[in-house]
């Protein structure tokens, strides 16, 4: 645990909010991007549709300058500015949002990469092309006073150029780049996959860790830790061994900032477990939040309120933002305020640090240090025997997050509950079969349109009705890695489903998103806290990647719903009849 947890948990004893001094750090040092009178008058007068837009807004001036005329102005008017001083305040001191980046064309973009020609269905190949068209699109390069000037944006200098998410997401983010890395790939632009990567081991170098996205503001949480992964997928498609020796030290780094700050105790049945959770310890609104934060947390006694902003930080770690997985068990279930994701041992961060730890012996053996690969290789088998512990239910046949506060399993559906499938970590060699089972008995087979995020409809962005893309490649390359016959063509139909959800939606809208809502057709989702995005890179990744692995069976025609699990094999090839029947 970090050394002032209990000094952190002390001031939060003591009820100290937002009105006395700060029981936590704020997310950033800036008193522009992160904290202080300015984010608060400019936010809480919402000038903007989107809080975000504010904080993504270059500086015309050095910030000095900007916090002393506004401290003038703030002072004339009693620290309450009225709204139209405020917005033209704003507009002399500040640039119109995405001013610091350009449009950047990746110069190993080519026009016809060869899995296109993989792709049998002609329909589904023109598609794929449009979508290989579009990391053009998405392609951002920095500007250089953004490396001369940096306190002047909120936007976090980097080298390389990129590929952003899309829509309001003009910066790049940390998960969502390991999918848009897999589809680059793809596409045979490893040049560009080589400079993300050295843009994510140059922020380990400075800050210890990968932030959740590149502004100034999303510093202090990080997210879903794939970056030994990305290192992976590069060296399998380039065998860069020397980019490996050269940045080994700084993967290592990157996984120590997760032992040393989000490391958990669980002790179970006289044994102690040490897992991983999202944990934040920081405290006011997200700024990129800031009026949905402050509004929220006026529901609650002032003394609770840094305790929520620190959680909902968290639940930004997670990716999933926001979840019933962060809610379940706390003191009101159906709302954000009861959010309480550091109570909980998520199964796909442990999942996915299990398979860095995998990875990462394997790495230090290919470099020859036998020393780090067995200290990888015991470390990885620590983790493994407590997800088995912690995490796993035989009876269910599933993993499932472990409740801190409560001391038990939240046996709730969630696709994450199948990652450890995914990552490779688990001994129990029956696994898939037990996870087909677990997927047939929560029906979600009868889905057509993709695997739901839960069960649970609360309004949130990641829960029903809505279907993301990593999470179909978590349950589906889970699936296909196993040596069952049955999973595999399971895998098959999920992904035949997915596809012909994106590509309905992108001939009606031509435009792929960053959610689709399975309920109603497979449309774009909604709900959270903005509007459903455009772009979209992970969406464009996954769909890029089941168009490689399965695209001489896959077809844009009529979609095959699946009706019952017991109806699973009418809905395949008749030869395969015998290897589907229920057992």
């Amino acid at each position: 645990m970090p050394g002032r947890t209990w000094e952190l948990c002390l001031l939060l004893l003591l009820g100290l909010g937002p009105g006395s001094q700060e029981a936590l750090p704020p997310p950033c040092e800036s008193e522009i991007y992160c904290h202080g009178e300015l984010l608060n008058q400019v936010q809480m007068a919402r000038l903007y549709q989107d809080d975000k837009q504010f904080v993504d807004m270059p500086l015309s001036i050095a910030p000095e300058q900007v916090l002393q005329t506004f401290t003038e102005l703030s002072r004339d008017h009693n620290h309450s500015i009225p709204r139209e001083q405020l917005q033209a305040f704003v507009h002399e001191h500040f640039q119109a949002k995405g001013q610091e980046l350009q449009p950047w064309t990746p110069a190993d973009w080519k026009d016809s990469p060869q899995f296109l020609q993989k792709i049998s269905d002609a329909k589904l190949r023109a598609w794929a092309g449009q979508l290989h068209q579009l990391w053009k699109k998405l392609g951002k390069k920095m500007k250089p006073e953004v490396l001369s000037h940096p306190e002047r944006f909120s936007l976090i200098y980097s080298e390389h150029p990129f590929i952003v998410p899309g829509g309001r997401f003009v910066e790049f983010y940390y998960w969502d780049s390991y999918w848009v890395m897999e589809g680059l790939l793809l596409s045979e632009m490893a040049e560009t996959v080589k400079g993300m990567l050295q843009n994510f081991l140059d922020l380990v170098k400075t800050y210890g860790h990968v932030p959740n996205g590149g502004r100034v503001y999303y510093l202090q949480r990080s997210q879903p830790p794939l970056l030994t992964l990305m290192m992976d997928c590069y060296l399998t498609h380039t065998n860069d061994t020397a980019f490996l020796q050269e940045n080994i030290e700084t993967l290592a780094l990157e996984l120590d900032f997760w032992t040393k700050n989000r490391t958990v105790s669980v002790s179970l049945e006289g044994k102690n477990y040490l897992l991983n959770r999202y944990y934040v310890p920081y405290g006011g609104p997200r700024p990129e939040s800031y009026s949905k934060d402050v509004e929220l947390a006026d529901t609650l006694p002032e003394g609770d309120r840094e305790a929520l902003w620190a959680e909902l930080k968290a639940g930004a770690e997670s990716g999933w933002d926001f979840s019933s997985r962060w809610l379940i068990g706390g003191p009101n279930p159906n709302s954000l305020s009861g959010i309480r994701t550091s109570k909980l041992v998520p199964v796909d961060l442990n999942a996915f640090l299990c398979q860095a730890e995998e990875l990462m012996s394997n790495f230090y053996s290919r470099l020859g240090n036998d020393s780090q690969a067995t200290k990888y290789r015991i470390l990885r088998s620590q983790r493994l025997a407590a997800l088995n512990a912690v995490l796993w239910d035989e009876q269910t046949g599933a993993w499932f997050d472990y409740d801190l506060e409560k001391k038990k399993k939240n046996r709730e559906f969630y696709p994450s509950n199948l990652t450890p499938l995914w990552a490779r970590c688990f001994s129990d060699p029956g696994v898939a079969d037990k996870a087909l089972k677990y997927l047939e008995d929560n029906r979600i087979l009868t889905y057509q349109y993709g695997i739901p995020t839960s069960l649970q409809k609360t309004g949130q962005q990641w829960d029903f009705p809505n279907a993301w893309a990593p999470l179909q490649d978590l349950v589906i390359r889970g699936l296909a890695k196993a040596p069952l016959r049955r999973a595999q063509e399971v895998a098959f139909q999920l992904a035949q489903n997915w596809i012909r959800t994106n590509f309905d939606v992108y001939l009606q809208k031509s435009a792929m998103y960053e959610k689709y809502d399975v309920s109603n057709g497979g449309q774009p989702g909604g709900g959270g806290e903005y509007e459903v995005q455009e772009g979209f890179g992970w969406t464009n990744g996954v769909v890029l990647m089941l168009l490689d692995r399965y695209g001489d069976r896959l077809t844009s025609g009529a979609k095959l719903a699946f009706l019952e699990p017991h109806c699973l094999a009418a809905t395949l090839l008749p030869s395969l009849l015998l290897s589907l029947l229920p057992r």
